[in-house]
């Protein structure tokens, strides 16, 4: 299992992101929901990236939905990232790559402040790495490959803490997990688990109504008919 912590001296962050870093020293994927035994070592490394910033409506996090087309998890919501390859000197190597040759984010901009725990994502085979990141310049964003992302889109995060917004989504396996309610984009299963989990830490989750299940289709369908704020999709 890899280590995780901050990369960068908290302090020297802005104070809405000061929490959030510190708490990921000696963190281990139980906060998230998943096991804390390591991973497989047959699982493939993989990064993703967890890039926040400030736009009108406070910090905010970069989010994408795949594109309907694709044969794995066509449609679902993400953020940024993908195995790592050869090229890559690790995770944060990976996820600043992968966001680039997805979304065209420029890295000048960006400034890596933390990794959390690898979490092992079985029915895919990877054990994935969450790499923080703070939006110092933030640049345009949009889809390179239309076959392949569908849309970005700068969420805040208060939207994201909104009680309104959030639901469980029952999986297939009959276990509920965590959802938000984006508009045109639901994120649910890995990103909807890991994103709640990043609130909590943060300190910036709010109460709301757990009890509120639903299924996949009419979950889809409230994201659909979500209010647009105006934030930032392309």
């Amino acid at each position: 299992m890899s280590e995780n912590g901050p990369l960068v001296d908290p302090d020297d962050l802005p104070e809405w992101m000061r929490t959030l870093v510190k708490r990921t020293a000696d963190l281990d994927p139980g906060h998230f929901g998943w096991p804390n035994h390591p991973p497989p070592a047959s699982a493939r490394p993989a990064a993703v990236l967890i890039l926040l910033g400030e736009g009108e409506h406070g910090p905010e996090v970069l989010l994408l939905r795949r594109a309907d087309g694709l044969n794995s998890h066509p449609g679902q919501v993400a953020f940024p990232g993908g195995a790592l390859d050869d090229v890559d000197r690790g995770p944060v190597d990976a996820a600043l790559r992968e966001a680039v040759e997805e979304v065209g984010v420029r890295t000048d901009g960006i400034r890596p402040v933390a990794t959390l725990p690898e979490l092992h994502v079985p029915h895919s085979g990877f054990r994935v790495t969450p790499v923080l990141a703070h939006w110092t310049e933030p640049s345009h964003v949009a889809p390179v490959d239309p076959g392949e992302t569908a849309a970005v889109a700068s969420v805040p995060i208060s939207w994201l803490t909104d009680p309104e917004n959030r639901v469980r989504v029952r999986l297939s396996s009959g276990v509920a997990g965590p959802a938000f309610l984006v508009p045109g984009m639901l994120v649910w299963g890995f990103t909807g688990g890991l994103l709640a989990g990043l609130l909590e830490l943060a300190g910036w989750s709010r109460s709301w109504n757990r009890a509120d299940v639903r299924e996949l289709d009419e979950a889809w369908r409230a994201a659909e008919e979500a209010d647009d704020l105006g934030f930032g999709r392309s």
